[in-house]
């Protein structure tokens, strides 16, 4: 789940021609967000997503949240914390779609908000990650939402 998060800043940075073209990225000069939030969005909430476009601090949370989600969850640290962001990213990444359009409920977004619940739950950095080392350090003890 990190990797896909990590994937996606890293391509609209540096547009590595996937999803992001290379004069399209955000090193180019170009607004992150602004292709998905003109030209995909629909819906009831379409307007509001739409005049979030080319505003520069949409950009910065957006591209923040993706590489510090990502990095957490692929080191995991800050498990909590990135799990509850993400799924705030992803509930208002499906707002934006809705209805979405192969199946109104189960779609990608709502699938990674589950997983993230998941990993959350069951703790995973403790087991694939440096979350075990993270959890006995006095920070985290003292601030156990840090976890």
């Amino acid at each position: 789940m990190g990797l896909i998060l990590l994937w996606a800043f890293f391509d609209k940075l540096f547009g590595f021609g996937f999803t992001t073209l290379p004069n399209k990225s955000w090193l180019a000069g170009n607004s992150p967000t602004s292709g998905f939030l003109l030209n995909a969005v629909h819906g009831p909430f379409a307007e509001f997503f739409k005049s979030l476009a080319g505003n520069g601090w949409v950009d910065w949370i957006f591209m923040l949240g993706l590489l510090l989600i990502g990095l957490s969850l692929v080191f995991g640290i800050f498990m909590k914390l990135a799990s509850y962001f993400g799924i705030v990213m992803f509930l208002l990444m499906w707002l934006a779609l809705l209805p979405p359009e192969n199946n109104p409920i189960f779609d990608e977004h709502i699938i990674y908000s589950l997983v993230l619940i998941l990993l959350s739950s069951f703790k995973a950095g403790k087991y694939l990650g440096w979350g075990n080392v993270w959890v006995k350090t006095k920070l985290v003890r003292r601030y156990p939402f840090l976890e």
